[in-house]
């Protein structure tokens, strides 16, 4: 049980690392300080279900259905595209404290919303959760695949609150105009070439 928990835990850790849409919000709530330990519990949450769904069955559904595939990965596009502009426009703008201000003022429930986008419009999540950890997992007997899902949902739970937790933590530092223009930047450059990168996807299905 214990080499099945690890297999789960370290094939979801190894798709979870690289920096994405959801690493990138979590990481920008952490650093703001605003709901982040609620953001990192409800990515870790939807994580679970998608791993969850994807084991016990979701990936089945997701290779049977190419409108499907096609409709979250030009959604996720779109998306993804809009998000990166904000990203670009608080960025080069003249008034940088005045638009930080502004994304502090957004309410839980607008941030709720857009980490839930963040999660389930993008396509790379059901790539992870039902190809690939869905499609190994649904090859494990079924009374070890349950320790799958729960090692791929324990690396989930681990690495988001470690995230918000440490950009929590640089916060101080990461708070300088500078540093501001800098990881928004970098933010917006991730999520156009995730976006692009999409789209060449979406071209070929």
């Amino acid at each position: 049980m214990l080499t099945i928990f690890l297999q789960g835990f370290a094939l979801s850790a190894a798709m979870i690392l690289p920096l994405g849409p959801q690493n990138v919000f979590v990481m920008n709530q952490g650093i703001r300080r605003q709901y982040h330990l609620m953001i990192a519990s409800l990515c870790a949450l939807s994580d679970i279900a998608l791993i969850c769904a994807g084991i016990f069955g979701g990936s089945a559904l997701l290779s049977r259905s190419p409108l499907l595939l096609w409709l979250v990965t030009w959604g996720g596009v779109a998306f993804l595209l809009w998000y990166g502009w904000g990203a670009f426009r608080t960025a080069f703008s003249q008034h940088l404290a005045l638009a930080t201000a502004e994304e502090m003022k957004q309410s839980r429930w607008r941030i709720v919303v857009t980490m839930l986008a963040v999660t389930w419009l993008n396509p790379h999540v059901y790539l992870d959760t039902f190809v690939v950890l869905g499609s190994l997992g649904s090859q494990l007997a079924p009374e070890v695949r349950s320790w799958f899902a729960f090692g791929a949902a324990s690396a989930s739970i681990a690495w988001f609150f470690a995230l918000a937790l440490l950009a929590s933590w640089l916060a101080p530092w990461l708070q300088t105009q500078l540093a501001q223009r800098i990881i928004n930047v970098l933010v917006g450059v991730v999520m156009w070439a995730i976006a692009l990168q999409l789209a060449w996807s979406g071209a070929n299905l």
